[in-house]
């Protein structure tokens, strides 16, 4: 009586390897009776070998057929010989005697002498000779040769040649969900044996012995990834994109079945994690791909089973940059004015301890200062970086300014890297992917510190240093207006750090005509009334701003005194305005800028802010008249 069973495999245009339907674990070998058909082998192919095999591979595998043993060959491995029933009801090994993929054997009247084996022998033996009359398959005198590599010998050249193409491949072997042994066949005769990793995914491993010949366990859901993969791909014809050469030389490629690319599916049953390592190999799909793995966490399936969604952050926020640190650190001010410092999601800036990487370090920090400081922008969290070494917890986030993305923006020019997470890191940027292709166009380009010469760090002189040093730098900036310079530091309402890019120079700047109150400097000591509150101010208008300086004289340790323009506008009127200072009436008439100082100065009074919160128009006309 006929046996059901499922057709895993062809091992030969004779032999096939069959399953249990509802155990696929459970597998037996038949070979087809009374023929033979030419052998697929590693020192080389018998004439016809692939051809007979493929024409009995695409006819069978993966089909569910009915199968009667007629005998065995007590060999080693006990060898079962019958007939095969196909789905239309027809015959094997029939229908390859017919094509000429099988020939029947020398002694097949001597392998069943039984009533039902004769007519079968019978049948064959006619069906042989019309095959052989028709010269139709082994039986031909033209093709028959296909050359087979078994090794990859030169997989960069391979890669070169096939990049981003689409070759015809049989899968002849699953290892794991994510490798396989693939027959790649780049022409019709001629055929590449190899070892290819599925791109985009990570597969737990299977059960293997090691070289040592220990045996090592395989990984949680490794047998029911290899499964998946092995019941869906094992002898199917699919299509291989060669993409790229992993570091042990393996070929990296996507594989397409009929019904898509087996790695989605993969990752939708949780038996697979993406891997950062292909992304850029892939480009767009890797969001695909991404997805798909998405639906398994959603859903809690395969590896994901105790998956815990992350917490949500919340939406867009409006803020302000306060400060820019380096060129992945920020400070952000909302609009109550409170003020926390952020790390952009998944970049770092030029590694300081590189030598490479370190002269790019201010570079990083100069462009994203030019490009966000003062700018309103909107951030989004997207994870926490857990305290670590005496640094508090950070957020991590995306930020952007219209339509650019802070991150993206410092990749793309080179001046940053970006992060390699654990593929079970869900702290990380939503255009991850995107980053990392943005990396590797940067390095490919040479731009930033991806460049083959390293420049000279720039190095400021601060003219400040000394009174003589000053004077020197005076008499040069005296004779210009309008000097274009960077506030990198503010030490006081009214003292600040200047930087001049195009002289190089470092300066201490003391704004003229004024005298703001004095803020604390340490925690012992302690500020003048509003000196805090006139610090903080010059700290959100001025810190990292581009500014115009003229500068009037120096003062007795080395400092330059003068006019600060921010937005064209005097900045020392601009905290008189606010009651954060008061006009310095000498220095003032000494400027140039009395007038204007002093109607800023009545205004904030007439108007009671800051200092002036208690004025007394009387009181002031009373010292007026006993001056």
């Amino acid at each position: 009586m006929p046996l059901q069973a499922q057709v895993k495999s062809v091992l030969s245009g004779d032999t096939l390897v069959l399953c249990s339907v509802g155990n696929p674990a459970q597998e037996r070998t038949l070979s087809l009776a009374f023929v033979s058909a030419p052998r697929i082998r590693r020192e080389g192919d018998e004439p016809f070998a692939f051809e007979s095999r493929d024409f009995l591979r695409r006819l069978v595998v993966g089909k569910v057929v009915q199968f009667q043993v007629y005998y065995k060959i007590p060999t080693g491995v006990n060898r079962e010989y019958g007939t095969v029933i196909l789905q239309n009801r027809e015959q094997l090994p029939d229908l390859l005697v017919a094509e000429g993929w099988a020939k029947l054997r020398d002694d097949a009247g001597r392998k069943d002498e039984s009533e039902a084996g004769s007519q079968l022998l019978e049948k064959l033996q006619a069906l042989e000779a019309r095959a052989k009359a028709d010269e139709k398959g082994v039986w031909g005198t033209k093709g028959g040769n296909v050359e087979t590599s078994y090794e990859m010998l030169d997989a960069k050249a391979f890669l070169e040649e096939w990049k981003g193409k689409s070759i015809d491949a049989i899968v002849e072997k699953v290892l794991s969900g994510d490798r396989l042994i693939v027959r790649l066949m780049p022409t019709p005769t001629r055929h590449v044996q190899t070892m290819l990793l599925i791109a985009g995914i990570r597969a737990p491993s299977t059960k293997r012995t090691n070289p040592d010949g220990a045996e090592q366990a395989a990984e949680a859901f490794g047998p029911e990834a290899h499964q998946f993969v092995d019941s869906r791909l094992m002898q199917r014809t699919v299509a291989v994109t060669i993409l790229g050469i992993s570091p042990g030389g393996q070929l990296v490629g996507s594989v397409k079945h009929p019904m898509g690319s087996i790695a989605e599916f993969v990752l939708k049953a949780g038996l697979a994690r993406c891997t950062d390592h292909h992304s850029t190999m892939l480009g767009s799909e890797m969001g695909t791909l991404r997805q798909a793995e998405k639906h398994a966490k959603d859903n809690k399936l395969g590896l994901f089973r105790g998956h815990v969604a992350q917490r949500t952050t919340g939406g867009e926020v409006e803020v302000t940059v306060s400060r820019v640190w380096s060129g992945d650190t920020f400070t952000l001010r909302n609009r109550t004015g409170n003020e926390k410092r952020v790390n952009l999601s998944s970049v770092r800036q030029p590694k300081p301890s590189d030598p490479k990487q370190s002269p790019f370090g201010e570079e990083a920090k100069e462009f994203m200062r030019k490009r966000f400081i003062g700018k309103h922008v909107k951030v989004t969290t997207d994870g926490r970086r857990p305290p670590s070494d005496g640094f508090p917890e950070r957020e991590m986030v995306t930020l952007k300014q219209g339509n650019n993305n802070a991150a993206l923006m410092l990749i793309e020019n080179g001046y940053g890297s970006v992060i390699r997470h654990r593929m079970d890191d869900p702290d990380r940027s939503p255009i991850y992917d995107e980053l990392l292709a943005a990396e590797e166009a940067a390095q490919k380009d040479g731009k930033g510190m991806w460049a083959a010469k390293t420049p000279a760090a720039k190095a400021y002189v601060d003219h400040s240093e000394s009174l003589e040093k000053a004077k020197r730098q005076m008499t040069l900036l005296s004779r210009q207006k309008k000097v274009p310079a960077v506030v990198d530091f503010v030490k006081s309402g009214s003292r600040f750090t200047i930087l001049i890019p195009r002289e190089n120079a470092k300066l201490t700047f003391v704004l003229g005509g004024i005298r703001a109150p004095r803020s604390a400097r340490n925690e012992n000591e302690k500020s003048e009334p509003f000196g805090q509150e006139a610090h903080d101010y010059a700290n959100r208008r001025c810190l990292q701003r581009d500014v115009e300086i003229d500068v009037e004289d120096n003062d007795k340790v080395g400092g330059f005194i003068g006019t600060l323009y921010i937005n064209r506008e005097n900045f020392a009127k601009l905290l008189l305005e606010e009651g954060l200072a008061s006009v310095h009436a000498y220095s003032a008439e000494k400027s140039g800028n009395a007038n204007e100082l002093f109607a800023a100065e009545q205004r904030a009074k007439d108007a009671r802010k800051g200092m002036w919160h208690d004025y007394d128009p009387a009181q002031d006309a009373e010292d007026g008249a006993d001056n």
